[in-house]
């Protein structure tokens, strides 16, 4: 008879039953039905087992002693291998990983040291998994030193690896790597949490010597981190210390320019770019240029980038027409494809074969054009389950077209899917607003004072002579904010000379876009008139991003057509 390990995990007794039907002349069921125990998460059953077991070879050993680990009986397992060793079965490969993570959870340095030795004198030192098992092990115990001489003198290392001396010298709070390990663990490490970002800068500032590699690591990682403000910060000090960058060195700040529309740094990168002319043909860097230049609005540019490129692939075409060159598009293209189509209103274009995001934005373009019923009707048929992007687009809608019945419905959805999202509760109060329906205006926010929700504030940046600022709502932090207001109050004299005095200050005082005109959140209206009107008054133009979309203001005139 034979028991198979299950995934759904029996209960004990169920497997018990069969053994007991065993006859005695049969040869017992061994390995399969003690893994079958400890898969019922039973340590007390499976050692019942085990000591029952006449012939116990190095699998049962080795399940008793995972048994004990996932349950949290380090010690326990640590006697098991005690027993091993008496009972003279030798170990395996899987058994010194086992006891390891046991003295590492126990900090049994003392163990440890014993099992380090074992595995050395049998060449196991060199496995990969056990290499990994020994870092976290020193590590724990207060071993910085040892670990890093086990990574050091590893032949292979993978990202658990690094993953792993990373966050073991982040948890010891001050150990340092010497300097050849910490420009290894910097080109590697790109995907951290933010501590160990943190971390790692610190190391990096204590380096005595930064190489080109390393300073391109660091505003890797700061770029891979959705931290573009301290990878341009980070490039700007390059500079100024006269480290010379290179392609890889661009294709990391370049998208971080584009996150925050830095749109001067990134044009000066470019012409650099020009200038070092060994950089191009380079397809990284010319998309990264694409990218930058699309991001920050500038489509011209990167119109002019995307025609020089001597070689082009998806991530080109991306940004720019496929068909025409018998280029297959990607799904991301099809839905940025869609997402204009919904932007500039254009219902009949934008119909491809759907993923989940092809339907956000189905739904996206259904509801800007009003057709709301028919968009409701579109997520209920939905072959996927709609998630929070589906509604949040649904809900948005309602608030461009006033409808409280269906706003709703897409309101409890993502009240349950994203209870502490601030926005959904906005979109949904704004529109009982419009409706005039205060009470339910009153729920809402009763609603969020219950679940301790609470408004993020919206900020703004702009750039100014390759610096980027950033505004607050109401912001006074800033060095010129004296200047900045006094600009802001004389465009508000002459954009507003017919308006009451009183009326002014609501119509263009202290959002976040406007601090940072006179010097993104979706736009709100109030301010997408202010910035028609002050594109109108000096004679400038104006570009707006929002999470959503790019707004040119130029002569009184925005590029959306007030569609948005």
């Amino acid at each position: 008879m034979r028991v198979s390990s299950s995934s759904s995990h029996p209960p004990p007794h169920t497997l018990a039953a069969p053994h007991r039907r065993v006859p005695p002349s049969q040869p017992f069921p061994g390995d399969q039905a003690h893994e079958a125990y400890c898969a019922c998460g039973d340590p007390t059953a499976t050692r019942k087992l085990f000591d029952k077991s006449p012939h116990r070879n190095v699998i049962f050993f080795n399940v008793m002693i995972r048994s004990y680990l996932s349950h949290g009986r380090h010690r326990d397992a640590l006697c098991v291998f005690s027993s091993m060793t008496a009972h003279g079965v030798r170990p395996d490969h899987y058994t010194y990983p086992c006891l390891l993570s046991a003295c590492s959870a126990a900090e049994q340095l003392l163990g440890g040291l014993q099992v380090h030795g074992a595995v050395t004198k049998i060449g196991l030192d060199s496995n990969l998994f056990v290499g990994n098992t020994l870092i976290t092990m020193y590590s724990r115990c207060g071993r910085l030193r040892e670990a890093e001489q086990v990574f050091a003198g590893m032949a292979y290392r993978d990202a658990i690896s690094w993953n792993s001396v990373c966050k073991e010298m982040v948890r010891s709070g001050g150990a340092r790597p010497n300097a050849a390990t910490l420009a290894s663990l910097l080109s590697a490490v790109t995907d951290i949490s933010t501590g160990d970002v943190t971390f790692l800068r610190e190391m990096f500032d204590d380096m005595p010597h930064r190489g080109l590699i390393s300073w391109n690591a660091m505003i890797a990682i700061y770029a891979n981190n959705s931290m573009a403000a301290e990878a341009v910060e980070l490039y700007r000090r390059m500079e100024l210390e006269g480290v010379e960058p290179d392609a890889v060195t661009f294709v990391s700040v370049l998208p971080a320019c584009g996150d925050l529309s830095a749109l001067a740094l990134g044009a000066q990168i470019h012409d650099l770019v020009r200038r070092k002319k060994n950089l191009c043909p380079n397809l990284f860097l010319e998309n990264a240029l694409v990218d930058m230049y699309a991001k920050c609005g500038h489509l011209r540019a990167a119109r002019s980038v995307f025609d020089e490129m001597t070689q082009r692939d998806v991530v080109s075409w991306t940004s720019m027409s496929m068909r025409e060159s018998g280029l297959k598009p990607d799904h991301i293209a099809f839905v940025a494809v869609l997402s204009a189509c919904s932007h500039a209103g254009l219902l009949e274009e934008g119909r491809p074969d759907p993923t989940v995001e092809h339907f956000t934005c189905m739904v996206d373009l259904l509801g800007r054009a009003g057709r709301l019923e028919e968009a409701y009707g579109f997520v209920k048929q939905m072959p996927f389950k709609p998630d929070e992007r589906v509604w949040g687009a649904l809900l948005s809608a309602c608030r461009l077209h006033s409808n409280i019945a269906v706003g709703v419905a897409a309101a409890d959805h993502l009240f349950k899917l994203a209870p502490a999202q601030s926005g959904y509760y906005v979109l949904l109060s704004n529109i009982y607003a419009r409706a005039g329906r205060w009470g339910g205006v009153a729920a809402v926010r009763a609603a969020m004072r219950r679940r301790g929700v609470k408004k993020t504030p919206g900020w703004s940046n702009v750039e100014l002579e390759g610096r980027v600022h950033t505004f607050l709502m109401g912001d006074r932090s800033h060095i010129q904010s004296p200047d900045i207001y006094a600009e802001l109050a004389a465009l508000t004299e002459s954009a507003l000379h017919d308006v009451e005095e009183e009326d002014k200050e609501g119509h263009l005082a202290v959002h976040s876009e406007k601090l940072a005109i006179a010097f993104n959140l979706r736009v709100c209206g109030d301010c997408h008139s202010a910035s028609k009107i002050i594109s109108k008054i000096t004679g400038r133009e104006i570009i707006l991003r929002d999470v959503h979309r790019f707004h040119h203001f130029e002569n009184g005139l925005c590029s959306c057509r007030d569609y948005w």
